[in-house]
């Protein structure tokens, strides 16, 4: 009996060290990418009895105060799904005033983000957009390609699946062999192709589902939902975030090891 019980007792220090040495390497390890599902632009202008589009624009204003917010807590990257391949399925109104919308806040935008350092990229199918919103996509991200200060990736007219659909087009159109598709050749298929996965996926306004974002990339992502609508999220709500994330231990489907082992 005492040497099960001195083995139980071992065994559960043993795990109590290897969880403190998780929780330490954690601590150590930065933020790099942050994605967003920007939710509740519609619910927060139904709320102020506003057109839905206002909704939209204030989502805009947020977007806005999140990449400077992010850039000061020293945020590499952040990833925001903006319009998604559903979203066509929107009433006629609302898409042309999103399109028109995304047209706008690039021409507004630009020269400021690239003078704060900020590395445009565009995620999603570009050739289903119309000629001018494509040409000024390529444009922006073209100005902004050397900045470092802060990545950001705009998904528009992005879906997981969709992106999944075009990566294979793409490998079997170059002829490749069965047994040459891994994990890595996928990868760097995607849009996001050399961009590291995001270390957590935000969720606004209390949704609890992915939404067909980011499906490969998000596969051991932190996930975090909060009731907040987005065009009320803030610095605080960020920082809550990062919070939550700094208290999690990222194992990746393996247990937790001692930095000796």
């Amino acid at each position: 009996m005492a040497r099960i019980q001195s083995f139980f007792s071992s065994t559960k220090k043993k795990e109590e060290t290897q969880s403190q040495s998780i929780a330490s390497e954690q601590q150590k390890c930065p933020v790099r990418h942050l994605a967003f599902i920007m939710d509740g632009n519609g619910r927060w202008a139904t709320k102020r009895h506003l057109p839905r589009l206002a909704g939209h624009k204030a989502g805009v204003s947020a977007l806005r105060r999140i990449v400077e917010c992010a850039a000061d807590e020293n945020i590499e990257m952040l990833s925001v799904y903006a319009f998604s391949t559903e979203n066509w399925g929107r009433p006629r109104s609302e898409v042309e005033g999103l399109m028109r919308l995304f047209w706008e806040t690039i021409r507004s935008d630009l020269e400021k983000l690239h003078r704060d350092g900020v590395r445009l990229r565009h995620l999603g199918r570009l050739h289903d957009l119309s000629p001018d919103i494509q040409q000024a996509v390529k444009d922006s991200v073209e100005l902004t390609r050397n900045n470092t200060r802060i990545g950001l990736n705009v998904c528009f007219n992005y879906g997981g699946r969709a992106e999944l659909v075009d990566a294979i087009q793409q490998i079997i159109a170059d002829g490749r062999s069965p047994d040459t598709i891994t994990e890595e050749l996928i990868s760097s298929y995607l849009y996001t192709r050399d961009l590291p996965d995001p270390d957590m996926v935000i969720r606004t306004a209390g949704e609890m589902r992915v939404s067909n974002f980011l499906l490969w990339q998000s596969a051991y992502s932190e996930y975090y939902a909060t009731p907040t609508l987005w065009p009320d999220f803030g610095r605080e709500d960020l920082l809550a975030a990062l919070d939550s994330y700094r208290q999690r231990q990222r194992r990746f489907g393996r247990v937790a090891v001692s930095p000796t082992q």
